[in-house]
This record gives C-alpha cells, structure tokens and sequence, in this order.
C-alpha cells in the first residue's frame, strides 16, 4: 500500500512520523474525508476551506493548496492502482516539546491515506438501514464549532455500543446532544423530513458542519423545499416522513428502520427510500459531474 506523507507517495511501511508529534500525544490534529469521482475530488475546496479554519484556531500553521492537493491526490490513486477512492487526509500538529504547546505549531505533518471505495448497489441502498438511538451522548464540541479533529474518542464509545447493541448489520447509530436534542450520527449528519419540509439538527446542537450536509441544504432548496435547521426530539423524528443520513463517503443512505434504545423498532415511511430522499439523491449524483 502506498501513502502520502508531506506530498510525497511512499511504501506505508516507510513512514515515520516522531513520538513526540502532538498529534499522537494530545489529539492535536484535524482531518477530511473526501471521495473522487472519476478521479476528481469531490468539493475539494470546501473541505479545504473547513481544514485551514480548524487550523488556523488550533495554531497549526498549514495552508492546503487546492491545485497540490488534486494532484497529490491523483498521483497516490495511480499508485495504488485505483481510478477512484476514498481519501483521508490528515493534518496533525508536528513534533514538539512533551508538555502543552506555548506557541503555534510550525511544521505539521500531512499523512494522505486512500483505499477502494465500497461496492454499492442502488437497489439494496433503496431498501435503507436501520438507525438505532445510542445511550451514549454527544460530547461538547472541542470550540464554538466542532471540529473534525484527530480526538473521536466520543464516537468510537458510541460505535462499540452500537456493536454490542444487536442492530442489524450496516446500521449507523444516533447521538442525542447533552440535553437530549437530536443530534448526529457516528459518522454522518441527520436530515428528516416532515409535510415537504427538510429539517436537520442545527450546528448549535454540537454537530459537525458537514461539507455534504451543507450541500444537500442547498440542493433541497433549490429544487424549492423549504429546510429548517433547529434543536429537535426524538419524537419529531419517531414522526418523520422520511430520514436520511448523509456523508462524504456514502452521499446520503435512506433510514428505513427506527429503534431506541432499547431495540424497540418502527418502519420508516413504506420500508424504501422515499420520493424526496431520492430525488435528492439523483440531484447530488448530477452535481458530482460538475464540480
């Protein structure tokens, strides 16, 4: 397997980075996940926009330049035979003294991991997975807004829950914030929608500002839905007429199957993705031809 590490390619068994890097230390660090799409990174420069913000608050000096970052991209894809993946790029703070910083960090590390996207067929996608309520909370986010930072202590406890839970495989688990308002899942971001109208869980709620969640928003209201962005129940959403999640990886999954929990569960609208899911699905699909 070939990495990328400080915009080089290399073995992944050639790459050292230092103990005393504060990203393995303190969970110094920020990180985007992106896909391609026929080689293309798929709005590249909003992630990047998202990283240099994370970055500049945490006091790690580093500027990702789109134009390097398309071809670093391109270059490790080749290596590792692929004509399009899934892309992790990772931002830690670099090595320094043991002890909180004093100072910026000035010579970050950037580690560029990519594996083969997962094999997806649309009818069984259709058919929707099942999104179990987790017991764990959603943790404070690190700032004012949450990061995508290197610390996913919080997730990783609510993954194993999800593990030990007995959901059915492929189901994604829902955190409810601190005060119990609705708000993301492990790896996505929420969006229900009830009478036409688009709702999500507000950034307020401790939510991670999803680069595909903000697209979706957009593309809802251009095909001319209203969309609300706010703190809501359990309850709401047990009344949704549709749910579904979304991510840079898997672009958004219909939810067909509600549980608490405690396992009790409900369908979903009929038990297949519904007509706004899907329209908005295939108006996501045409804009990654685009960008």
């Amino acid at each position: 397997m070939k990495i990328g590490l400080n915009g080089s390619v290399l073995e992944a068994s050639e790459a050292v980075i230092s103990v005393y890097d504060h990203g393995f230390l303190y969970g110094m660090g920020l990180f985007e996940t992106f896909r391609t799409y026929e080689g293309r990174p798929y709005l590249l420069d909003r992630h990047l926009i998202r990283l240099r913000a994370g970055c500049e608050q945490l006091g790690i000096r580093y500027y990702a330049d789109s134009g390097l970052i398309r071809g670093w991209v391109n270059e490790l894809l080749e290596a590792n035979g692929l004509n399009d993946g899934y892309v992790r790029m990772t931002v830690s703070a670099g090595e320094a003294e043991l002890g909180l910083p004093t100072g910026d960090y000035e010579q970050p590390n950037v580690l560029m991991l990519v594996k083969a996207l997962p094999p997806v067929n649309d009818a069984v996608h259709m058919r929707g997975r099942e999104l179990r309520l987790m017991r764990t909370r959603r943790n404070t986010p690190e700032g004012d807004v949450r990061f995508k930072s290197l610390h996913y202590m919080n997730n990783i406890i609510a993954k194993r829950e999800l593990l030990a839970s007995g959901a059915s495989p492929g189901a994604e688990g829902l955190m409810l914030s601190r005060e119990g308002w609705l708000a993301e899942g492990i790896v996505s971001n929420l969006f229900f929608t009830k009478n036409n109208v688009v709702y999500t869980p507000d950034i307020a709620a401790g939510i991670l500002p999803g680069i595909t969640r903000e697209r979706v928003l957009e593309l809802a209201r251009g095909a001319g839905y209203k969309t609300e962005e706010g703190f809501y129940g359990w309850d709401q959403l047990q009344a949704a007429d549709e749910i579904w999640l979304t991510n840079s990886i898997q672009e958004l999954v219909p939810v067909t199957t509600l549980s608490d929990a405690n396992g009790q569960s409900a369908m979903v609208g009929d038990g297949e993705a519904g007509a706004l899911t899907r329209q908005l699905l295939s108006l996501y699909r045409q804009t990654t031809t685009v960008d």
